[in-house]
C-alpha cells in the first residue's frame, strides 16, 4: 500500500516507481544549500518542536507538497548580509526547479521562498580576519 508522501513515478507491466516526498525535500535542501547568498535553512515551529525533542531533522527549512505529479516547494531561508534577496530567491527556483524536474521527472508548479531574516556571521567572520591581519 503507498504511503501519503509517495508518489507513482511510473508504471509498466514490470512494475512502478514511487518518490517519496523525502527524497524531493533532500534534492532540494542539498541544491538550494549551495546557492551564493543562502546562510542557511531556518525551521518552521514544527521542526523546532521537533527537535526538542530529539529528532533530528537533516531538511530544516524545506516543506515539499505533490499532487500527482506536480510539486510545490516551499523554503524557509536566512540570507546573507549584502546579497541581493531577489536574486537568491531567483537563483534557488532556477536551480531547485531544474534539478528536481531532471532528476524525478516529475513537475515543479511552484517555488516559494519565505526569507525569515538576515545573517550577519559573515561579517563578523570578516571583521575577525581584518583584526589579525591588522596585528
Amino acid at each position: 500500500m503507498p504511503e501519503k508522501n509517495d508518489v507513482l513515478k511510473d508504471q509498466d507491466d514490470i512494475g512502478e516507481i514511487r518518490i517519496s516526498a523525502d527524497v524531493i525535500t533532500v534534492i532540494a535542501h542539498t541544491v538550494a544549500s549551495e546557492i551564493e547568498g543562502v546562510a542557511g535553512m531556518n525551521a518552521n515551529i514544527a521542526e523546532n518542536i521537533s527537535s526538542v525533542l530529539g529528532r533530528k531533522n537533516p531538511t530544516k527549512g524545506v516543506k515539499v507538497e505533490i499532487d500527482g505529479k506536480d510539486v510545490t516547494i516551499d523554503f524557509y531561508i536566512l540570507v546573507e548580509y549584502g546579497a541581493r534577496i531577489p536574486e537568491v530567491a531567483w537563483r534557488i527556483q532556477e536551480k531547485v526547479k531544474s534539478t528536481v524536474e531532471s532528476m524525478t521527472g516529475m513537475n515543479v508548479t511552484a517555488i516559494n521562498i519565505h526569507v525569515q531574516g538576515i545573517s550577519f556571521d559573515k561579517l563578523k567572520e570578516d571583521k575577525k580576519y581584518d583584526e589579525s591581519a591588522k596585528t
